[in-house]
């Protein structure tokens, strides 16, 4: 199946067990399914479709495991280390809850930085759903607002 390119800004509260409800506008298709939820950046989180997820993961993945084979990263151990430091804490697969809740499990709540009781932003970021932490949002828009218009022509034509 596939994903409509997803799009939109809401805001929503986390309430107290770190619970925060998707828009179903967003969700709609996955309600029922399993999904990954994602470390993108600081303040920053990203909800994919389990197998969309993996096929993306899984093919990177293979990529440098046949390049360790081979012998192309050779010399380069601390940085294959790294990414798999990171690969190991980066994603989790969630369920949705009723009503399309999300419940964010430890170690992704530091990571969003936003407290109980609090305003979350989620988007759509055309392939996932992201939550951000308002300031983060802010100083990601600022950077890059700017770029839009190049940004959009040149995936436009």
């Amino acid at each position: 199946m596939t994903t409509p390119m997803l799009l939109g800004e809401f805001t929503r509260t986390l309430d107290e067990r770190y619970r925060v409800s998707l828009p179903a506008e967003l969700i709609g298709p996955w309600a029922e399914s399993e999904c990954i939820l994602a470390k993108e950046r600081p303040g920053c989180l990203s909800l994919w479709e389990a197998a969309a997820w993996r096929q993306r993961h899984e093919a990177s993945v293979e990529l440098i495991r046949q390049k360790i084979l081979a012998g192309k990263l050779e010399g380069r151990i601390a940085q294959v280390q790294t990414l798999g430091r990171l690969l190991s804490t980066r994603h989790r697969s969630v369920r949705l809850a009723q009503r399309g809740r999300l419940i964010i499990p430890e170690g992704f709540r530091e990571f969003l930085g936003v407290e109980p009781n609090s305003e979350v932003l989620v988007l759509g970021a055309a392939v996932c759903v992201e939550l951000w932490s308002p300031e983060a949002w802010s100083r990601y828009l600022a950077a890059r607002m700017p770029r839009f218009g190049k940004l959009f022509q040149s995936l436009s034509r």
